[in-house]
Parts: structure tokens; sequence; C-alpha cells
């Protein structure tokens, strides 16, 4: 039997109810509650045919070397979101139409566990691996799915896993060059709407890892929105405010307080329209508590900072997670090394009032150190 589980159009096969006894071909009855087999009597009274004999299994089952975390059924519940709530959209749509026909399903990915992914579609979470041919097609690894990206699927029958088939093209996404000596990209989120940068109101606020920031967001394609949290510890929001603005070129500032909530009310203004949020920022400064307050309970285990206020990390792995009141927010862990990842666009946005002091120097190969006429000694 088949129900209908989405709007989509999407067909799972009903499950049979746990314990019901099925009727096998020649007398074989099948237990499904104790996996038990036995024979029943078709040969006259007093008479019994013989049971088969049984193997030997072990007391104690090895355990499955599968890493793969457990998923919930594909079968639709009436949490489950549609896909526009999950940022589904006229540009995702048309470039999924190929694989339609072909029978795969949409989703889009929210959570990276141990090399499996975690994929939200219409019918359920499903875990999924790329599949060899994508693996192997791929340029590099900024080009295998990402948390954010929308993909198409080919479920497993009965089961919860799925091959990721393809990744569609991506509106947006924030990479970075992998930690280490190799230069690799690595996108840390994909399809987001509005990043924001988190940096905490206290000694660890640093100008320039926002100006860093700041670049990584102008290239990303995203809209960059700076959060100053821990408001409520800050004994002089205007001069930070001020600091802050200087380096913000084009970007929105918002100071607020995950302790007292306030400032939310403009941070969640950015969420409306099913939006995607990620947030950027390194450990301690708040991004967990944050993400707590706008969901208003506590989705994300976070722990004390110590006394000099250098915070732990707190987040194993990117996640998306939808919020009660529409849009969706992607936490990711705190950056340990951040390098700019092919960011001249970004740079350029980020400091283009130095770009047209430069323009005006006297000289065209001024240095900027000694020269006469220098206008970025002048400013």
């Amino acid at each position: 039997m088949l129900r209908r589980a989405s709007a989509a159009g999407i067909l799972v096969s009903e499950a049979r109810p746990p314990g019901r006894r099925r009727a096998t071909k020649g007398g074989d009855d099948h237990d499904e509650s104790t996996g038990h087999r036995f024979r029943t009597c078709t040969c006259g009274a007093g008479r019994l045919e013989p049971a088969p004999k049984l193997r030997s299994a072990p007391l104690f089952p090895t355990p499955s070397r599968s890493t793969l975390p457990a998923a919930r059924p594909l079968v639709a519940k009436e949490t489950i979101l549609h896909l526009h709530e999950l940022g589904w959209n006229s540009h995702f749509e048309q470039h999924f139409a190929q694989y339609a026909e072909e029978g795969l399903v949409a989703g889009r990915v929210g959570a990276e566990h141990r090399g499996a992914l975690v994929v939200f579609t219409e019918n359920g979470d499903m875990i999924a691996k790329p599949s060899g041919a994508l693996r192997h097609n791929a340029a590099g690894r900024g080009d295998l799915p990402a948390v954010g990206d929308w993909v198409a699927l080919r479920p497993r029958p009965g089961d919860e896993t799925a091959t990721i088939v393809a990744v569609l093209p991506r509106r947006t996404k924030f990479s970075r060059k992998t930690a280490g000596a190799q230069t690799e990209e690595q996108v840390l989120a994909a399809n987001i709407d509005v990043l924001f940068l988190v940096s905490a109101l206290t000694q660890e606020l640093s100008l320039r890892r926002i100006e860093r920031y700041l670049a990584l967001a102008w290239e990303s394609g995203a809209e960059p929105v700076v959060v100053l949290n821990k408001l409520d510890l800050c004994d002089d929001l205007p001069d930070a405010l001020a600091e802050v603005g200087s380096v913000a070129v084009g970007a929105p500032v918002h100071a607020v307080s995950s302790v007292t909530g306030e400032g939310f009310g403009e941070l969640e203004r950015y969420l409306a329209g099913h939006r995607t949020v990620a947030l950027l920022g390194s450990s301690g400064v708040g991004k967990s508590t944050i993400l707590n307050r706008l969901l208003g309970t506590e989705q994300q285990r976070t722990q004390d900072v110590r006394a000099d206020d250098r915070g732990r990390h707190t987040t194993t792995h990117r996640e998306l997670v939808p919020l009660p009141g529409g849009g969706l927010v992607i936490d990711t862990p705190g950056i340990r090394e951040l390098q700019l990842w092919d960011a001249d666009e970004g740079l350029g946005s980020t400091f283009a009032d130095v770009e047209a002091l430069a323009a005006a120097c006297r000289f065209t190969d001024c240095r900027h150190e000694t020269e006469p006429g220098c206008e970025i000694l002048r400013a």
C-alpha cells in the first residue's frame, strides 16, 4: 500500500505493524516479533513433520562496523518540513528538473557526522554518502556536498539511507583553505543568504579578525552582518560600535546579549522568507548561545569559558537548524586557522576605501611608505 507523503508527490511504502505474522509458502509461519520460524501440522492428527535443523548463532552478535548515525524513519510526519521551508526556490527547482525525471529525490544537507551526511527531505531525514561517480568526477574537495547544499538523492529501498547522485549548483558558498600546508578549498556552508560574523564585546574583540571575516563574507556572495555578542559585559558600547563601524564597510552592525535577549529582534528580521543564516566566529564568542536564543531552547550544548575568556570549541560539526519561527541557521565550529580562499573580490569590498586612496597617489607605483604625494600616508 502506498501513501502520498507530501505535496511534491513523493510516495512512501507503508510499513507493516511490528509483530504481525505473515503466512509463508508450504505451511511455514514466521513470527516477526521473535524472528523464529515454525512448521504447522498438515499431515494428520498425531503426526508432526520433523523441524528443520537450526543453525547456531552467537549469543552476543558482533556489533556492526558501520559508523553511520541512526536515521529516523522515512515515513512522513506532521513535523516534516516542506522543501520551500528548507529554502527551496525556483533556482533549485530549475536545476533539479532533469533529476526529477529520473525519479530522484531532492534534499538539503543538514549535518555531517563521521563522513556521512544527514540530508533533510520531505520524507524525513536520510543518511547519505556521495556516489562513486560523484567522487570520481569532483575536481577537488570543494565539489563534494557540504552543509547547506541541495542534492539529488537515490534512496535505497527499504532503508533509511541514500546515495547522493549530484550536487545542485550553489547560489552562494562560504569557503576557506584547509588548515595545514596543503592548499585545498573547504566549503564550510553553501546556499547561505546572510552571514552573521560573531565577535564578543570583551578583550577578545579583534578588528583585524572582523576584517578577515568580512573579506570571506563578501566573497561568498552572502550578505554580511556583524554581530557583537555579550553586550551585558560591555562597559563602553559607543566606542566599541565606532571602532567596528570603521572597518565594517557596507555591513550592518548589531550589538546583542544572549543572556538578556537584547538586540535579538533585529537579528530575527534577517530570517524572514525562509532564509538561511550562517554563524561564523571564533570559539567562545557565543555562537551556540545565539543559536539557542533564536531557537528558544538549548539545541546546542554550550560550555563555560575559562577565566581568561578563551572559549573551548563546543560545536563538533556543522549543522543546519530549522527555526520555529521560520528560517534556518548553520552553526559552524570555531575556526582555528582561517585562511582566505580566492577572496580577491571580498578583499576589494572590505578595503574599498584603501583602494580609493591608493588610486589617488601621485605615483602609480607608490609603495605607500615614504613616497611624496601618498594619499594613504596622508590619511
